[in-house]
């Protein structure tokens, strides 16, 4: 479970990362709270507004992000975008001690958060490929998942505790100082170690690129199509978990922070299940958006704050095996001359959706109550699990039957675009390497495989 930490250089950033990830779960909480209980009152719509400020980017700056994680140093385009993220923060914190805060001062600094945050999160997830070799990649990225959520379980109830405390600036404020331990981690890093991919020389058509890739690729496109459903519409958890806190359950600052923690209890325990795995598959990914959406259906109709906190938690092992598992099938499939420019996609799909759909699911919250609002990130979990049905069926040939007592799956191998299918298989997983995607030679090297 734990074996990418035997890697130095991995075992070093994610020392660093774990604690950068704590400030960043205290500032989302922070932030929430100041937009529904000071700068507004319990209005939905302007937290889902934040949200859209704050993601708008991976979607607006899509053509450069995922081209500068392909083409830079990725060690040093992470050194500069967590400075960046870093001084946003510290700045809002002082705005906020001060009292001098404003509810359009949180927008724009959600904002240039996000255009800072949308050249890290490609440079973060393909940085992970050159800590660590290829047999223990998905290892190393459902790890990187356990940190995150590991650091939600934390970083929302100190929040609550700090805000009741010494006030939301000062949750900031921490949120800047944590970026030391991630940038010190990047400085400790022995860079003679690191596993350099080639960079190829750039060309007239690189922006088009990593999209005619994937358009090649249906298994890329269902993916890309689930992770946009559940992303726009379903993960809007800092909509979700304060309205429901503050209107359906009217409880404060420190209940709050600790509906948080409690879902991510539920995300450690199912990123840690997902770093068991050796290879990712598109069962997994299915069974994960099903639990999804039967979690969130739960919390819509729970009548009380356990039963709310004890849903959460159901949702909370499903997303990070969701996500994880989707982000494993993609990187691991994708040539890695590509893997950026489709990771920035994949981002840009899945959190360049809540521009879109948190200010759609606040307007819910807030015509038609919190409950309606959940109930609709239920659904598209239930839209997302049907356009994977779809592509098992079409292109991987799905078979369900019982053998006595127990239940068996069967598919075929990927279809390759212009291809047959390759042999048939009993499972999910691979059985033996299949070629990539054609190509055009600039674009593959013909080392990805086949996953999904």
């Amino acid at each position: 479970m734990f074996r990418s930490l035997a890697v130095r250089n991995y075992r070093i950033w994610a020392s660093g990362a774990i604690v950068s990830n704590v400030g960043t779960w205290m500032q989302r909480t922070a932030q929430d709270w100041i937009v529904l209980t000071q700068l507004t009152r319990h209005n939905a719509t302007a937290v889902g507004i934040v949200l859209a400020f704050q993601f708008a980017p991976q979607v607006l700056l899509l053509p450069v992000t995922g081209l500068a994680a392909d083409r830079l140093n990725r060690r040093r385009l992470l050194m500069a975008s967590q400075s960046a993220m870093a001084t946003f923060s510290l700045v809002l914190g002082l705005l906020t001690v001060t009292g001098a805060v404003r509810l359009w001062q949180v927008y724009v600094f959600a904002f240039l958060f996000g255009s800072a945050a949308a050249f890290d999160s490609p440079a973060r997830q393909t940085f992970v490929a050159e800590l660590v070799e290829g047999p223990n990649l998905s290892n190393a990225l459902a790890l990187n998942t356990t940190s995150f959520n590991a650091a939600r379980t934390i970083g929302p109830a100190v929040a609550g505790v700090l805000i009741a405390v010494v006030g939301t600036g000062w949750v900031f404020v921490i949120n800047a100082a944590s970026y030391v331990a991630v940038l010190g981690s990047l400085f400790l890093i022995r860079v003679a170690e690191l596993h350099l991919s080639a960079r190829r020389p750039r060309t007239a058509g690189d922006l088009a690129a990593g999209f005619r890739y994937v358009l090649r690729r249906p298994d890329l496109k269902t993916m890309l199509l689930m992770f946009f459903l559940v992303g726009t519409f379903g993960a809007n958890f800092q909509i979700f978990i304060p309205t429901m806190s503050v209107s359906v359950f009217h409880r404060g600052a420190g209940a709050y922070g600790l509906l948080s923690s409690f879902m991510a209890v539920g995300s450690v325990c199912g990123a840690l299940l997902a770093a068991r795995r050796e290879n990712p598959r598109i069962t997994l990914v299915l069974a994960a958006t099903a639990i999804f959406a039967a979690g969130l259906g739960a919390g819509a109709l729970a009548p009380t704050y356990l039963l709310f906190a004890l849903a959460l938690v159901i949702v909370g092992v499903a997303t990070p095996t969701f996500t994880t598992s989707t982000f494993s099938l993609v990187q691991l499939s994708t040539d890695p001359a590509m893997r950026g420019r489709v990771v920035a996609i994949m981002l840009a799909v899945g959190l360049g959706g809540i521009p879109i759909g948190a200010p759609v699911i606040g307007m819910v919250g807030d015509a038609y109550g919190p409950r309606w609002a959940v109930a609709v990130g239920a659904a598209s979990g239930v839209a997302a699990l049907g356009v994977g049905a779809c592509y098992v069926v079409r292109y991987r040939q799905l078979r369900v039957r019982f053998e006595g007592a127990r239940l068996r799956v069967s598919l075929s191998d990927p279809v390759e675009p212009g291809g047959a299918a390759g042999g048939s298989t009993t499972g999910d997983g691979p059985r033996g390497p299949a070629g990539a995607a054609p190509s055009d030679a600039a674009e593959s090297t013909g080392s990805a495989k086949r996953l999904v």
